[in-house]
């Protein structure tokens, strides 16, 4: 609902346009801003930003807007009454399952980082058009979303990328995609980022998948229909979330106190994590992934054509690795597929722009070997120095200290100002300051360097180079028809 306050805030960023409205109007006529073989055909008419209630952290110190662009994404923005001028484009994580854009998503997350928002920067993200894996896709509506906010509050002094978890393999992605283009974007944050790429980044993933079944035998049982299992789950299942944790509490008891569970039960455990390498907190979460978004990724995005392979990895950390080895499910991807994941979410390390990464060390999910897994990525590009790494000693993924955060995106936003590039130990030294305010904590630790990705990922044959698409692949593979993944 509009408000007195909204209406003035309203009239006080209006000046800030820096394009005739007749020129906006003409952009939107390109509004998705092609990338690569994703359309540029709108679906539907834009909606213009109408206020919202802001989240109750920002209730009266902003003016909250949602609506939805002309492929279908809903958005939320949120612009401080004290603006800073500059403003953060969020990609937000997942990817969320499902046919249709999640109007609450880009809610959720500015609630999430409206510390941002806090420190005075304008905040804008996009809940994409759909869900359901498309790393291109996503790129694209977080273009979108920045161009949406332009168009009707005018260009920012500074604009910064900011992706989390998959969003930050889309948030590198969009960098790279239109990171050139004059006046985009200014910088780049990736918080817990999944570095890795498509082609490479699940592997793990992979591996749990072959490795829970070799031990389970009950995914699928010996008395149901039988499928491959790079298909995560076959198309017509109607498996549940729930039905797969039963399962998993079936054979390894994961669920319940160690003096609870039978010998076998805790023997499939031991076994399972120990030749993963996945955490206990997060396996189920880890193979809820392997099941339900790969299904998602083979059989809705690449037409039932398999991107994964595990043929020549040799599985070790069992109490019987040559009974394992013998006997785990084995598969050689196709190559027109996992040509097309690659294309879609691998990075080419081709960045411009200055870029910060946070990552909690001991994050569960995002491993911190996908930091040295990009760091590779720009360094094989020729890139490395347009890239600043820090890391917490934190446990968990989907949320860092508000500290950390505050902290970060002042730091980038000093490096984009003054060209300064900032060093792993003075970005730890100038969290204090913020964290009087916020009280959640630094934990930097400065000396931290995360050890190669094949260390904690079994690398599958020709997988040790980096980046994992080069720049002259991606120019190749963009000419071919229908590459990728549709949007």
């Amino acid at each position: 609902m509009s408000t007195p306050e909204a209406a003035t805030h309203d009239a006080r960023v209006m000046h800030r346009r820096s394009r005739p409205a007749v020129v906006a109007a003409a952009l939107a006529a390109v509004f998705l801003g092609t990338l690569g073989n994703v359309s540029a055909a709108p679906a539907r008419a834009a909606e213009r930003p109408v206020t919202a209630d802001c989240p109750p952290a920002l209730a009266g110190k902003a003016t909250c807007y949602t609506g939805q662009d002309a492929n279908g994404a809903h958005y939320t923005m949120a612009v401080p009454h004290r603006w800073n001028g500059s403003l953060v484009v969020h990609a937000h994580g997942g990817p969320d399952l499902g046919d249709t854009s999640d109007p609450a998503r880009s809610t959720e997350d500015l609630e999430r980082w409206a510390v941002m928002v806090d420190q005075g920067y304008a905040w804008a993200g996009s809940s994409y058009r759909r869900g359901g894996y498309g790393a291109r896709m996503a790129a694209a509506d977080t273009e979108n979303v920045r161009r949406v906010f332009t168009d009707r509050f005018g260009r920012p002094d500074r604009t910064y990328l900011h992706g989390q978890s998959w969003g930050g393999n889309v948030a590198a992605k969009a960098a790279e995609t239109y990171g050139r283009r004059p006046g985009a974007y200014d910088g780049v944050l990736l918080t817990n980022g999944v570095l890795g790429g498509g082609s490479r980044g699940y592997d793990y993933r992979v591996d749990l998948r072959v490795v829970y079944q070799y031990y389970c035998h009950n995914h699928p049982r010996p008395s149901e229909p039988q499928y491959p299992l790079w298909q995560g789950l076959r198309a017509g299942s109607t498996m549940t979330t729930a039905g797969l944790r039963a399962r998993l509490q079936e054979c390894t008891g994961y669920a319940s106190e160690a003096a609870d569970r039978t010998a076998p039960q805790q023997r499939n455990l031991d076994d399972i994590l120990a030749v993963t390498g996945i955490p206990e907190r997060t396996l189920e979460s880890h193979l809820r992934f392997a099941t339900f978004t790969f299904r998602d990724i083979v059989t809705d995005r690449l037409g039932g054509r398999n991107p994964w392979s595990n043929r020549g990895v040799r599985y070790t950390g069992s109490h019987d690795d040559k009974a394992l080895n013998a006997g785990v499910a084995r598969f050689s991807a196709d190559p027109t597929a996992r040509r097309d994941l690659s294309w879609d979410s691998d990075l080419t390390g081709r960045v411009s722009l200055p870029v910060l990464t946070l990552h909690a060390i001991d994050d569960p999910t995002a491993f911190v070997e996908h930091e040295a897994a990009y760091r590779a990525t720009l360094r094989g590009a020729g890139r490395d120095g347009n890239l600043v790494q820090t890391f917490t000693n934190e446990h968990e993924h989907s949320s860092l200290s508000d500290s950390e955060y505050a902290n970060s995106l002042s730091a980038l936003d000093s490096w984009v100002r003054t060209g300064h590039r900032p060093s792993p130990r003075a970005i730890a030294a100038s969290c204090s300051a913020f964290d009087a305010t916020y009280g959640e904590g630094c934990f930097y630790d400065p000396g931290f360097q995360p050890s190669a990705y094949a260390s904690r990922v079994r690398p599958r044959p020709g997988g040790l180079a980096w980046p994992a698409m080069t720049a002259a692949q991606e120019r190749a593979w963009s000419r071919i028809e229908g590459v990728g993944i549709a949007p």
